[in-house]
């Protein structure tokens, strides 16, 4: 049988009866999960978190964060409320939990991991006020999956009791944040503009056409090119032509071999 430790290789009696069994190095008793410790899940939907974040596009010289510079002691009374506080990002546990579409108390019981997703995407053409983060919210760990759902982790503390060392196993349960940040950011610029059209333009042919109706038109020497591109073609009458319709003349026949009235001559 398995046992939870180091195999001493040293064969001792079982516990009961007259069979013996192999030796374990190991913590005494054994982790059942059965000592459960009360939960903070009435208390901890209220704990607040601060999450400050700040962005840079090097490319325009442009940088921003989420809170809002103010001296009033705005951060120590506001929560973030995404029509009337988007700059004040403290947020309440329970709040980012219910906006993920999960069950605070069932969460707590086995833990798990939200997504904070803060999203910005600028157009640096306008204002930077309206440049603004949005935030969305979402469970990260699958919370069906059998084995090891749910977040958790163990820790021991050490210590001697009598000379035997001694140790207190403690399983947490917990709600881990994780903060996702990404965007993007754009400004108008005249050479990329004109590129990407002239591409576009040239790849449904009619990039040629626009040239060539630019240089026939507005060029000093447009009949130069003129005379270059196209080749003329004269469609001339033949000589001593009449003004009427040519008669056309019958073939020449051999005579020898048929008459006029098909039949052949011997």
């Amino acid at each position: 049988m398995l046992g939870n430790g180091v195999r001493t290789g040293r064969c001792v009696p079982y516990y009961h009866g007259a069979s013996k069994t192999c030796e374990v190095s190991g913590w005494c008793p054994v982790e059942d999960g059965a000592s459960v410790s009360q939960f903070l899940g009435k208390m901890a939907p209220n704990f607040t978190i601060l999450i400050k974040n700040s962005i840079h596009y090097p490319k325009f010289q442009f940088s921003k964060g989420n809170i809002e510079m103010r001296k009033d002691g705005y951060l120590k009374h506001c929560l973030f409320d995404e029509a009337s506080h988007l700059y004040c990002p403290i947020f309440r546990l329970g709040f980012i939990v219910e906006r993920a579409g999960e069950n605070f108390t069932e969460l707590a019981r086995t833990g798990g991991v939200i997504g904070v997703i803060i999203n910005w995407d600028c157009d640096l053409d306008l204002p930077a006020s309206n440049c603004n983060p949005r935030y969305s919210f979402r469970r990260l760990d699958p919370k069906h999956t059998p084995a090891s759902s749910g977040y958790n982790f163990r820790f021991a503390k050490y210590y001697k009791i009598n000379g035997s060392t001694t140790r207190t196993l403690i399983k947490a349960y917990g709600i881990r944040i994780d903060v996702i940040v990404h965007g993007q950011a754009g400004k108008f610029s005249l050479i990329p503009t004109i590129i990407n059209l002239a591409t576009a333009l040239t790849s449904i042919g009619v990039g040629s056409f626009l040239c060539d109706w630019i240089l026939l038109t507005f060029m000093n020497k447009n009949k130069v090119y003129s005379h270059k591109k196209f080749d003329k073609m004269v469609d001339t009458p033949d000589r001593g032509a009449g003004p009427g319709p040519r008669a056309s003349e019958p073939p020449q026949q051999d005579s020898t071999l048929t008459d006029p009235r098909g039949l052949a001559q011997l």
